[in-house]
């Protein structure tokens, strides 16, 4: 994908002339999704949904509200559609979507092996990417007699078909961008240009469209991810040019960018991070993690139980400093509505 022409366009309003919302909020966002998608199984399993109970009890002790963005094979669940149920009957949180291209209805190959290539939404012809996000929306909403309002992309791929085709579908929220982070090297269909490059999105929230039909904003909530600013280790990736050995081995040492994601070690990165948001003032900050990561050997990540143990003992450290540092937990949502009701009273 071209630089910046693929990109959704950010449309007038989104720097000062948005209100802040106060306090500042802490948005638990956990992409929803089969076991181990990163070995490209063809055979999806859901056992992780046995394991999001002790991740969404953990959040209730603290008085976050996570947004659940869930993909086709967990919404066809029973088990997950019990859990979702009991969490929107409580009020502790929200459903979202969360599509992947591959096996998201209506099924249309895009390569020699969908599977194995997993290609991005944005790769396909606009027809078939508003009718994919239409099937899992309409199926969110039947299983859970609720309106779907917050999305976040498969693969992290966005572009403005993909933003008209939200809007056309009602949604208010999206959280797709990841400032400073090309996806270009990272393929999907092998005749395509990789992923989308957010190299110069913004880092707080801005519109994504004017007021739809409904009379609702498409909100973008970029995640909350900053400068690791190591300059050496910076110069030393440059010279990695290339996706190598080499370069992988380098980036999981010295990380380009620091997220508000859990990885094995990486506890005082996080924590310093959100010390680091609230100082500069950003009125929100946004976590993320895959449902799979909650469960031993579901991932790369977190391969055993200890791995997972260790992982809430970074939960709740990082929790506890939000609380701290005055983090309000709301979901998707909830802060769209909060920023609709900032922009109304300025009008």
């Amino acid at each position: 994908m071209s630089r910046g022409a693929d990109r959704p366009v950010e449309m007038p309003g989104h720097r000062s002339d948005i209100p802040t919302p106060s306090p500042r909020r802490l948005l638990v966002t956990i992409d929803t999704e089969g076991d181990n998608l990163w070995a490209n199984p063809r055979r999806i399993t859901t056992r992780n949904t046995a394991f999001l109970p002790r991740f969404q009890a953990i959040c209730e002790r603290y008085a976050l509200a996570p947004s659940w963005l869930v993909n086709y094979e967990m919404v066809s669940d029973p088990t997950f559609v019990e859990f979702g149920r009991d969490v929107l009957a409580r009020a502790a949180g929200e459903i979202g979507c969360h599509p992947h291209a591959w096996n998201t209805p209506p099924i249309h190959p895009l390569t020699r092996d969908d599977y194995a290539f997993t290609p991005y939404l944005t790769e396909y012809p606009d027809s078939i990417i508003a009718a994919k996000l239409r099937t899992l929306t309409d199926l969110l909403e039947s299983t859970f007699d609720r309106k779907v309002v917050s999305h976040r992309a498969g693969r992290w791929a966005f572009n403005d078909s993909y933003a008209k085709a939200l809007v056309g579908l009602g949604y208010r929220v999206d959280c797709s961008v990841t400032p400073g982070i090309d996806w270009r090297t990272v393929p999907g269909n092998p005749a395509g240009d990789g992923g989308t490059d957010y190299t110069d999105a913004l880092r707080g929230a801005y519109r994504l469209s004017a007021k739809s039909d409904s009379g609702a904003i498409l909100w973008e909530l970029p995640m909350t991810i900053r400068p690791a600013g190591r300059s050496v280790a910076a110069t030393i990736r440059r010279a990695l040019r290339t996706i190598t050995p080499a370069r992988k081995i380098w980036n999981r040492l010295y990380p380009a960018v620091r997220w508000l994601r859990p990885r094995p070690g990486n506890r005082n990165d996080m924590l310093r991070l959100l010390q680091d948001v609230a100082v500069e003032g950003a009125p929100y900050a946004e976590f993320m993690l895959h449902s799979s990561e909650l469960m031993p050997g579901g991932s790369p990540t977190f391969r055993d139980e200890r791995a997972i143990d260790l992982l809430y003992d970074d939960l709740e450290a990082l929790f506890e400093q939000a609380r701290s540092l005055g983090y309000l937990g709301v979901t998707l949502q909830a802060y769209a509505d909060e920023l609709d009701r900032s922009v109304t009273s300025t009008a």
